[in-house]
C-alpha cells in the first residue's frame, strides 16, 4: 500500500507532492500529544478513584465515565469540521491545541479540589466534579482530534504509519508519567491517604503537575511547527482551491453518509477494541480491590483500597510503557506481515492480556498482563489511523477524524450504560468478571480485523474511486 499511495502523490492524478519530513520534524509536531496524553493517563488511571472517594459506589462508575466518550461523540467531529475551514495567524489546527490545552489544565486542577469547591459553593460534590470532569474531556477532545488531523495534513501517505508510531510513542511516555505520578509522590513523603469525602495530596499535586505539563509540550508544538498555507494545500489537491464554497455545519451529516467503506470495516474493529478498553479503564481498581487485595465492593475509602488505586496506576503506566517499544516496532512488522495481520495480532495478546488479570493472583506478576495490552494500546494508537488516511481526502481530514471517532465513543458508551448495572447484578459487584469480557472483546476485534479488514493490496484505482466518492 505504501507503494501505490507513493505512485498516487507523485502525480499520477496531477497533485503536487508532500515533501517528507524528518524525524525532529515528527516529534516536534506530535509533542503536545505527550502533554495531553499524560492529562489522559492521571484521568484514567484516577478518575474511579476520585469518584469513589466522594462517594460513587462501583455499579455507578461506568455511569460518570460516561462524560468522555459523550463529549468526544459532540466534539471531535465539530473541531474537525472547523479546523478543516480554519486559516488564522496561527494555523489550521494550532489554535485548538491551544484552546483545549488551556481548558483541560483548569479542569486537571479543579477535578481533584472538587470537595473543596463544593464547601464553598454549597454544591454536590459528585455533581461538581462530573462537571470537572467534562470539561477536561471537553478539552482534551479539542486538543486531541486535531493532532490526529495534522500528521495527515503534514505528512506524504507513505509516512502515515510513522507519523502515527512517533505519536504511539510520545502518548506512551506521557501517560507512563501521568499513571506513575501519584505513587512517585507517594515515594517521596505525599501522603495517599484521604480524609471520607475527599482525595489524595499525592493524586491533587499529580494533576497539578500534569496541568503544567500539558501547557508547555502544547505551546512547545506550536512555536516549533509551521502548517501549510491554503495555497500549499490547493495545489495538493491539484490546483484546486482548498474551500471551494462556503462551509456548512451541516455539511459534517453529508460527510458521514460518504464515509468509505474501509472505514466502516476499521470502525467494526474500533467497537470491539474501544469496548475493552473502556471496561479496563473504569473498573481495574475495583478489580483489583476485590479480587486481588480481598476487599469488599464497598470499600471505597481504606488506605488498602487507595494501595489498589495506585497500583492501578502503575499498571497504566507499564502497558504505556510497553507500548513504546512496540510502537517502534510497527512499521517493520507492518511492512513484514501487512497493516490489519499487525493490528490483529496486536489485539489478541491485549485480549490475553486483560483475560489473564483473572488468573494471575499475585500482584507482583501482573506487569506480565500489561505486554499484551502494551502491544494493543501501540496498535490501536497507530495502525487504524495508518489504515484510515489512505482512503480519505485531504480536504476533508479534519472531519473524517472526528466522525471516526463515533466509532470509539460509542461502544464505551453503550458500556457506560450497561457496564455498572451487569457488574452488580451477574457479578455480585465481582468487577474482575468483566475485565475478562473486556478481554474477550478484544480479541473479536482481532477476528475482525483478519478477516474483514481489506488487505494492503488494494489497487491504485480503487483507492482513488474511494477518495472520488468521498469529496462528491
Amino acid at each position: 500500500m505504501a507503494e501505490i499511495a507513493g505512485r498516487y502523490e507523485a502525480g499520477k492524478f496531477g497533485k503536487k507532492v508532500k515533501p517528507n519530513l524528518s524525524m525532529a520534524q515528527i516529534i516536534n509536531m506530535s509533542m503536545g500529544f505527550l502533554g495531553i496524553q499524560m492529562a489522559f493517563g492521571l484521568q484514567n488511571g484516577n478518575a474511579s478513584r476520585i469518584l469513589a472517594n466522594f462517594g460513587a459506589d462501583v455499579h455507578e462508575l461506568s455511569w460518570f465515565w460516561l462524560v468522555a466518550p459523550v463529549t468526544g461523540l459532540i466534539v471531535q467531529p465539530i473541531i474537525g469540521h472547523m479546523g478543516d475551514n480554519t486559516w488564522s495567524p496561527l494555523g489550521r489546527r494550532k489554535p485548538y491545541f491551544l484552546i483545549g490545552a488551556v481548558l483541560c489544565a483548569i479542569g486537571l486542577v479543579m477535578l481533584p479540589n472538587a470537595a473543596s469547591a463544593t464547601q464553598m459553593m454549597a454544591a454536590n460534590v459528585l455533581l461538581l466534579a462530573v462537571i470537572f470532569l467534562a470539561m477536561m474531556d471537553a478539552s482534551i477532545n479539542v486538543a486531541m482530534e486535531p493532532f490526529r488531523a495534522l500528521v495527515g495534513d503534514m505528512l506524504p501517505k507513505h509516512q502515515g504509519t510513522i507519523g502515527f508510531s512517533v505519536q504511539t510513542i510520545l502518548i506512551g511516555i506521557g501517560a507512563v508519567i501521568g499513571s506513575y505520578l501519584p505513587d512517585w509522590l507517594t515515594k517521596l513523603g505525599v501522603s495517599n491517604e484521604a480524609q471520607a469525602g475527599f482525595v489524595a495530596d499525592n493524586v491533587i499535586y499529580s494533576f497539578y503537575v500534569g496541568a503544567g505539563f500539558l501547557l508547555l509540550t502544547i505551546l512547545y508544538t506550536i512555536f516549533t511547527t509551521k502548517e501549510y498555507s491554503p495555497e500549499e494545500f490547493a495545489e495538493f489537491e491539484g490546483g484546486k482551491e482548498v474551500v471551494e464554497e462556503p462551509s456548512k455545519f451541516t455539511d459534517i451529516f453529508k460527510d458521514f453518509s460518504n464515509i468509505p467503506s474501509q472505514m466502516k470495516r476499521l470502525g467494526a474493529v474500533q467497537f470491539f477494541s474501544w469496548f475493552a478498553l473502556f471496561t479496563m479503564w473504569v473498573f481495574t481498581t475495583s478489580a483489583l480491590a476485590t479480587h486481588h487485595f480481598g476487599l469488599s465492593p464497598d470499600d471505597t475509602h481504606s488506605k488498602a483500597f487507595n494501595n489498589a488505586g495506585d497500583l492501578t496506576g502503575k499498571l497504566f503506566g507499564m502497558y504505556n510503557l510497553w507500548a513504546i517499544p512496540f510502537a517502534f516496532l510497527l512499521t517493520p512488522i507492518a511492512k513484514w506481515i501487512g497493516k490489519k495481520q499487525t493490528h490483529a495480532l496486536a489485539l489478541a495478546f491485549g485480549g490475553i492480556g486483560l483475560i489473564s488479570m483473572y488468573f494471575i493472583k499475585d500482584v507482583n506478576l501482573l506487569w506480565i498482563s500489561m505486554i499484551g495490552l502494551g502491544f494493543a494500546w501501540a496498535s490501536i494508537l497507530a495502525m487504524p489511523y495508518a489504515m484510515l488516511i489512505e482512503v480519505i481526502p485531504q480536504k476533508k481530514m479534519g472531519v473524517y477524524m472526528g466522525i471516526f471517532n463515533f466509532f470509539i465513543v460509542i461502544p464505551q458508551i453503550i458500556n457506560g450504560i450497561f457496564g455498572g448495572p451487569i457488574v452488580s447484578g451477574f457479578f455480585g459487584k465481582q468487577a474482575i468478571d468483566y475485565v475478562v469480557v473486556g478481554g474477550v472483546c478484544m480479541l473479536l476485534g482481532a477476528v475482525l480485523t483478519l478477516f474483514f479488514i481489506k488487505s494492503d493490496d488494494e489497487t491504485p484505482k480503487e483507492i482513488e474511486e474511494e477518495i472520488q466518492q468521498v469529496h462528491f
